[in-house]
């Protein structure tokens, strides 16, 4: 929102503020005059091997006369486990319920759950286009700003920043807390203050772990997802054990039932594609990713069929053991399959529930960070939002922001309210995406495409998008609707002054200074020197 103060390396000096970056000969950086020179951590040997491991997880330190930036330590692992951790979260443990109740019958929502995948899938395919055109972090506000200029990017910036991440990461941590206190919790609903006080220790859990180590972050996802693929592959096969003793009732008659109307498609696909929400968090770290022209689109052509399988396989595994109204009924659908299937070992559903939904966190933020930082090096938000942490070349500061605004989310909102909006908002920007995508096919002809895919796909999901976001409106109109708009375009109010106009309140030199200060972090623009 405001200009850099400390934009580059001359300015970072200026003014009476010497803060040179010093380079240690083990590479680490520290800040001279204010955080002081290398203590003995950073030099001292460790016999024990643990030292080594530090350094694993942290990477390697910024190289002398090098400028501070985030570095490629995303693999085709990687990206395939961010994508997946990242989509299976808590909805197709809660979801498949909603999704018939909207539809009125098991033949329509399982079309509709496949066509989620397709969308998401074809969705990927034409991001995975923009990602390789330009490698920037931040997705979508990237491809606005090469498309459309820097008043839409910094509109969608503007709500993804306060609205879209933070929702998703407090709806999935709420949901994280939901089935942990569960666990301990057997005759009664969880009380609501100690979900929320779980929820808020999973964010500061998971912003501990995205500041100290991209490397880190990384880990932990590679290791949740590989457990919530565990336990899918528990549900999938208990569902094939029920089904081999005869039990195709549920799945018999898949489309009696009245057929759904036409917003009530359009909901019900909100509902299933919040459990496929996810599928372009990879292209928010694009500028981390090792040779992102291959292992971007690699990633999506993996990761989501992979997703799309999976789920339609869990919903056959359900109708195996209860019947669609029992579905319907249940609050939480895999612990009542887990308590038909499992017996004894019924607490693994809760339990890989919260693997779950703790891993799809973990992935939110770690994405989420990306985009303030991305956003905030133009100037479309708060400069200090930009900067990384000098030793261990993580954006903490943006990081800290969503997690900060999601844990407000956390103590006043609700799961259901903060689904509806982020649904209807989420896609009005998904299909602007498109647009900039087809825009750029006639505006930039020659600009590099390491990936293309056939203009038919972009335009079959900005079609789609405009269905998702038109249908509940005419269908059942809400103020609710009204309200998303209305913060959509109140974002021009602080563009014009701010960003257009590049207006910047004296105090915030100050406010910039005090953050990097405290957090450690320094411009990407700023150099790494020796003493």
């Amino acid at each position: 929102m405001y200009q850099h103060a400390l934009p580059n390396a001359d300015k970072f000096f200026a003014s009476g503020h010497n803060v040179p970056i010093k380079a240690a000969a083990n590479g680490s950086t520290g800040i001279n005059g204010y955080f002081g020179t290398e203590g003995p951590e950073a030099t001292e040997t460790d016999s024990s091997g643990t030292g080594g491991m530090r350094k694993s997880l942290e990477g390697k330190g910024t190289a002398p006369n090098d400028a501070i930036h985030l570095q490629r330590r995303v693999g085709l692992l990687s990206g395939v486990a961010l994508i997946v951790g990242t989509m299976i979260g808590s909805g197709i443990f809660v979801s498949p319920s909603g999704l018939l109740v909207r539809t009125g019958s098991v033949g329509v929502s399982f079309i509709i759950w496949l066509a989620c995948g397709l969308l998401s899938l074809l969705g990927a395919l034409a991001y995975a286009e923009l990602g390789t055109m330009n490698t920037s972090s931040g997705a979508e506000w990237a491809y606005f700003m090469d498309a459309f200029g820097p008043a839409p990017a910094f509109l969608f910036s503007w709500v993804s920043t306060l609205v879209l991440k933070p929702s998703q990461m407090a709806i999935i941590c709420l949901s994280f807390a939901q089935y942990a206190v569960e666990a301990f919790v057997s005759e009664c609903d969880p009380p609501t203050s100690v979900v929320k006080m779980v929820a808020l220790v999973a964010i500061v859990m998971i912003l501990f772990v995205n500041c100290y180590s991209v490397n880190l972050g990384m880990a932990v996802q590679n290791i949740f997802t590989a457990a919530k693929l565990v336990a899918v592959l528990i549900v999938i096969c208990g569902g094939a054990f029920k089904l081999f003793q005869g039990n195709t009732q549920h799945l018999q008659n898949a489309f009696n039932g009245p057929p759904p109307t036409f917003g009530a498609i359009a909901t019900a696909f909100y509902t299933g594609l919040w459990a496929y929400d996810g599928w372009n968090n990879l292209n928010y770290v694009t500028e981390e990713i090792k040779n992102p022209s291959k292992n971007l689109p690699r990633s999506i052509i993996i990761g989501i069929p992979l997703v799309t399988l999976a789920y339609a396989l869990i919903n056959i595994s359900y109708l195996a053991a209860m019947s669609p109204t029992e579905m319907i009924e249940s609050e939480a659908v895999a612990v009542t399959f887990g308590n038909r299937i499992l017996g004894v070992m019924a607490w693994l559903m809760p339990l890989s529930v919260t693997i779950s939904t703790f891993g799809s966190a973990n992935g939110t933020l770690f994405a989420a960070g990306r985009l303030c930082f991305a956003a905030s090096r133009e100037g479309h938000l708060l400069d200090i939002l930009s900067y990384v942490h000098v030793r261990r070349l993580t954006p903490a500061p943006g990081l800290i922001f969503h997690s900060l605004i999601a844990s407000a989310m956390v103590l006043y909102g609700t799961i259901d309210s903060l689904i509806d909006f982020f649904s209807f908002t989420a896609w009005i920007f998904y299909g602007g995406a498109m647009l900039a995508l087809i825009v750029m096919r006639y505006t930039k002809p020659n600009y590099p495409r390491p990936y293309k895919v056939p203009l038919i796909i972009p335009v079959l999901v900005l079609v789609v998008s405009a269905y998702l976001v038109v249908a509940p409106i005419i269908d059942k109109p809400q103020i609710e609707y009204l309200y998303a708009l209305g913060f959509i375009f109140a974002g021009l109010i602080f563009y014009v002054p701010f960003v257009k106009l590049g207006m910047t309140p004296r105090f915030m030199h100050k406010v910039t200074l005090f953050f990097q200060l405290l957090l450690e972090v320094v411009p990407t623009s700023t150099m790494a020197m020796f003493e």
